[in-house]
């Protein structure tokens, strides 16, 4: 799921509490109102003494006409249950009042879902025969649960569930009963409160604090019957193994990347006892075959480019690029990070660095190499590993990877690049300012299929300038070796020479031989986790690309914080794994840089937006640099100063970004970014211009009339 998506769900779930909580601020300040200014609270305590003195007297029978009430309210599934229950309290009292409004409310929700499935089930199977299948095999695997937490949920109406009960095979006894259970705690609570209601004397009696309990109480009760949930549900599942009885750590963290790396600092700054394991180089993917040498080769590529076409800025000369210095450079600019992330820093830091493998022996056992590591949480972030597609006679022609390509110390003349997302793209456009012959294959439509059209067409765009055959909409069907010669042959059956060849088709989880598949925790290979980043097993929790959403390096580090935070603070530990206004760059030339929706994204989703762009050839920096290809385009909610996202196509377009994911992330809209000074001439100003756009669109036009009105009168 996108950042946009994650951000508007919170964004609406936040309001909505708030309107809860004033509707229900207004309601009680109202009923005092109501009470004070229209019917005499004492008149009210009469009218209830009287009917409570009539269910004394007549008990059997006033309580048999309540059941038969309440069991054809609920069977009916009219809305607002709650009345009734609260009606039961006051008429009855707290002791007679709770047990009859459980028993009332679960033959009438049984009798509603007995209804539904025998006057709707077969209708709705014939119409949506995959959803009901699936809704059964949900319960056969797991219903007695899925209606216990629907009963502990009152956001969910009481009256749905019966009905959607309906619609699957549960038994009608497992239904009632675990109805009875489940309700058992608001029946209690609602006969409470109408039980106090029914003392209610003067306004000044709406806030005692008894009442004030009561209510505090109905409104914690959810969430204290969710986590206590969650709590026996993962005792049972750690039911299996024995609990050790004290812990060698705290923490022990899977993996010394970028996830890694930061749970180990987050906790050895807490002052707990960490272990870090590790069995290949410190720092992962990024340092020694992701961010750092890709950028590195990146700035010689650049630099060789602009040196070939100095005369454009009045300069004499080229620079001619010498591929093994290039290569040794990248491998020195690596070794000049490593001791950020070394394991002598993380000792320093209070961390235990092990270096072998790790084998995940049971929630709170680690086996490295033979030895036994106890910890009271476990953090897996073993990050990810390149995609090798099954192309007939791939493995013949040393395939090159994203993590192999730095290997290389001879520059390939002919070099074939199979995928058209952000690595392919960054080393085809690298290689081919580098000297090299470089085609590119792309089996979707276009390059960067994720982004809006125009984006993809840029980038396009860009690649040919450089050089590179770009080839779209074919995959490779097959790879050949003959005479020392390697040839791809393209679905189409075209086929092209090459002397190597290098796989960015994507990247998938590191999950498999660390004992992860033997406790049940992967589907499919994929590593499952919850919004707080555990797994099924409550004391492991993972982080980083090995949990498959947004495998970025500064994805993996927040993801790496908060799963150490939740870890050590469990089961108090709530940060969540949502990371709204999350901003990615593909670092080409011009740059692609995006954060929120695109165009395409928000088509897809129905979500309703207008567009302000704004063309850096127009823009007086872009024109200094000589880098006026490109623009800026925001989406917004129309009418509205929300920000839905932004995407820049230029030079520096990653820096410039930074100003709108930090508006989105702290609810700030164009005007604020336009009301704010920029330097001149700095490449932030063009976040101010697009700002400027959209203010000039969203003037109204009576304000300029009246103005010009104005001033032709101060003229005279």
């Amino acid at each position: 799921m996108s950042s946009g998506t994650a951000r508007e769900r919170i964004h609406d779930t936040g309001r909505l509490r708030l309107w809860l909580a004033a509707a229900a601020l207004v309601a009680v300040v109202g009923l005092a109102v109501a009470f004070r200014t229209t019917v005499a609270p004492s008149e009210i305590a009469a009218w209830i003494v009287e009917r409570r003195a009539f269910v004394e007297r007549n008990l059997a029978l006033s309580g048999a006409f309540y059941f038969a009430a309440y069991v054809a309210f609920a069977a009916l599934s009219l809305p607002g249950a709650w009345a009734m229950s609260v009606a039961g309290g006051a008429l009855f009292g707290a002791w007679l009042g709770a047990p009859l409004v459980s028993l009332s409310s679960t033959v009438g929700a049984t009798v509603a879902m007995l209804a539904a499935r025998y006057l709707f089930r077969d209708a709705v199977a014939v119409r949506f025969p995959d959803f009901v299948a699936r809704v059964d095999r949900g319960v056969a695997r797991d219903g007695a649960r899925w209606l216990f937490a629907a009963r502990l949920t009152p956001v969910i109406p009481f009256f749905a569930v019966n009905l959607a009960a309906g619609l699957t095979g549960m038994r009608t006894a497992t239904f009632a009963l675990i109805t009875m259970i489940g309700a058992a705690p608001f029946a209690i609570l609602y006969a409470l409160a109408g039980a106090e209601a029914a003392t209610i004397e003067r306004p000044a009696d709406l806030l005692s604090p008894r009442l004030l309990g009561i209510l505090f109480a109905l409104a914690a009760a959810p969430f204290a019957a969710k986590g206590f949930g969650a709590w026996r549900a993962g005792r049972a599942r750690l039911a299996a193994w024995p609990r050790p009885k004290r812990f060698d750590v705290n923490l022990v963290v899977i993996g010394a990347g970028s996830a890694g790396l930061v749970a180990a600092y987050v906790a050895a700054a807490a002052r707990a006892r960490v272990a870090l394991i590790e069995e290949r180089r410190m720092g992962g993917d990024c340092l020694n075959t992701g961010c750092v040498p890709s950028k590195a080769l990146i700035r010689a590529a650049r630099l060789a480019h602009e040196g070939a076409d100095a005369a454009r800025f009045g300069l004499a000369g080229r620079l001619e690029p010498d591929f093994a210095a290039v290569m040794a450079r990248v491998r020195t600019v690596v070794a000049e990070v490593a001791p950020h992330d070394s394991a002598e820093r993380y000792r320093g830091l209070g961390a235990e660095v092990i270096e072998g493998r790790a084998t995940v022996v049971d929630p709170w056992t680690v086996d490295v190499d033979g030895r036994r590591l106890t910890a009271r949480r476990i953090v897996v972030a073993t990050g990810a590993e390149p995609v090798l597609p099954p192309v007939p006679g791939l493995a013949d022609v040393k395939p090159l990877t994203s993590e192999t390509v730095w290997d290389l110390t001879e520059r390939p003349a002919r070099l074939l690049v199979v995928g058209g997302g952000a690595i392919g793209c960054e080393l085809a456009q690298s290689f081919a300012r580098l000297g090299s012959a470089v085609t590119m294959v792309e089996g979707a439509p276009r390059v960067l299929p994720r982004e809006d059209e125009e984006v993809s067409a840029a980038m396009r765009q860009a690649l040919k300038a450089d050089g590179v055959a770009v080839f779209e909409g074919v995959a490779v069907a097959a790879f050949a070796r003959a005479d020392g010669a390697f040839r791809a042959t393209l679905a189409d059956g075209r086929p092209i020479p090459f002397d190597r060849v290098l796989v960015a088709v994507g990247r998938r989880p590191r999950t498999r031989g660390f004992g992860l598949e033997a406790l049940g925790l992967l589907d499919d290979g994929r590593l499952v986790v919850d919004g707080r980043l555990r797994t099924r097993l409550p004391t492991i929790y993972a982080a980083g690309d090995v949990v498959g959403k947004l495998q970025f390096t500064h994805a993996a580090g927040q993801y790496g914080a908060r799963a150490a935070l939740n870890a050590l603070l469990a089961p108090l530990g709530r940060a969540k794994a949502g990371l709204p206004a999350f901003p990615f760059v593909v670092y080409t030339d011009p740059e692609i840089a995006r954060v929120g929706l695109n165009e395409t994204e928000a088509s897809e989703r129905g979500v309703r937006y207008e567009v302000t762009r704004h063309a850096l050839s127009e823009f007086d920096r872009a024109i200094v640099d000589g880098a006026t290809g490109g623009f800026v385009k925001v989406l917004t909610v129309p009418g509205k100063d929300r920000i839905l996202g932004a995407t820049i196509v230029g030079a520096h377009a990653g820096d410039v970004l930074g100003e709108f994911t930090l508006a989105m992330r702290h609810g700030l809209g164009l005007k604020a970014i336009f009301a704010t000074i920029h330097s001149y001439p700095g490449w932030g100003d063009a976040a101010r211009a697009t700002a400027a756009e959209w203010r000039r669109a969203h003037t109204p036009a009576w304000t300029l009339q009246l103005a010009e009105r104005l001033f032709r009168w101060l003229r005279g």
